[in-house]
């Protein structure tokens, strides 16, 4: 039987300090039928001429240069020309265990599902800790799915995109993309709608990836309080659609709220001002309405 291929999506910006052990990591996966998609956002080091190298060492690697418009715009344009069965992720500063795409693929085609998502490593200095929140390897339906979501609504574990593994006829079919609007959280919203058009997921207890803490990450540096409640209001409207959709909202309801009051930066719990919980907190208050259409964890 033909293995299927898998497009492994990275975007690419200033990253020329952590970018080579990264696509190392990709490079020697375990399993071998992969398109890596390097999507350079208008890098001005050395990180072009380091994508550039690899793909001359390596014909899976193929480079996409754009000007710098941000993450978001560069994943949907991998995802415009990806091929593979498979989708799967990568941060250009963090690295994949070596059998992360092999172990995806198997829990994929043996069970069906749309959806598979996998503890992960949190490196931390010389600390490095396994993370995740699904005890155990389980297959569920989108439901069971959601309701072991709410539980941890703002973890890491749900709303990177690292961690998973995606199915390219949901995310054609449903039309699902990074939102451009948005400049932190831009995954979380993803997964969330995404969600909405599987059927099973499964669950693989063993940590699949490195996420590397580093001081001036992404997270760190955009995670300012104005775009934290601004990201949390969006994400909610997203919780809120899904959870209707799937009868569980008035279940759930409270849950899903106290996403609204907790927020998940780089992996602290972070409450906001106590006057804006109060605001939130007021019945009388319109619920924030979505829009058509990493990070956080215990």
């Amino acid at each position: 039987m033909d293995l299927p291929l898998v497009t492994v999506i990275v975007p690419v910006y200033d990253a020329e300090l952590y970018l080579g052990p990264c696509l190392e990591s990709i490079r020697a996966q375990t399993y071998p039928r992969l398109e890596v998609l390097l999507v350079n956002d208008g890098s001005t080091d050395g990180s072009r001429d380091l994508c550039l190298a690899m793909t001359r060492l390596d014909s899976r690697f193929r480079l996409i240069d754009k000007a710098n418009s941000g993450v978001s715009e560069s994943r949907n344009l991998a995802l415009d020309q990806a091929r593979g069965k498979y989708l799967q992720f990568a941060d250009s500063d963090d690295r994949l265990a070596p059998r992360a795409t092999e172990t995806f693929v198997r829990a994929a085609e043996a069970t069906g599902a749309d959806l598979v998502i996998s503890h992960f490593y949190r490196v931390d200095g010389d600390r490095q800790a396994d993370h995740g929140h699904i005890k155990g390897e389980r297959l569920l339906t989108r439901q069971e799915y959601a309701e072991e979501m709410v539980k941890a609504p703002a973890n890491y574990y749900y709303g990177v995109l690292w961690n998973k593994f995606y199915r390219r006829s949901v995310v054609e079919r449903g039309g699902v993309r990074c939102p451009t609007e948005m400049s932190w959280g831009e995954d979380f919203l993803f997964n969330l709608e995404y969600i909405r058009h599987v059927r099973l997921v499964q669950a693989v207890p063993e940590p699949l990836y490195y996420y590397y803490k580093r001081k001036g990450s992404l997270v760190a540096s955009q995670a300012t309080l104005r775009k934290t409640i601004e990201m949390k209001r969006l994400t909610f409207a997203y919780y809120r659609d899904l959870y209707q959709d799937l009868d569980l909202y008035d279940e759930q309801k409270a849950k899903v709220y106290r996403y609204l009051i907790s927020a998940a930066v780089d992996g602290l719990a972070v409450s906001l001002p106590h006057g804006l919980e109060r605001r939130k907190k007021k019945p009388h208050r319109p619920a924030p309405q979505a829009f058509s259409l990493d990070r956080a964890e215990n």
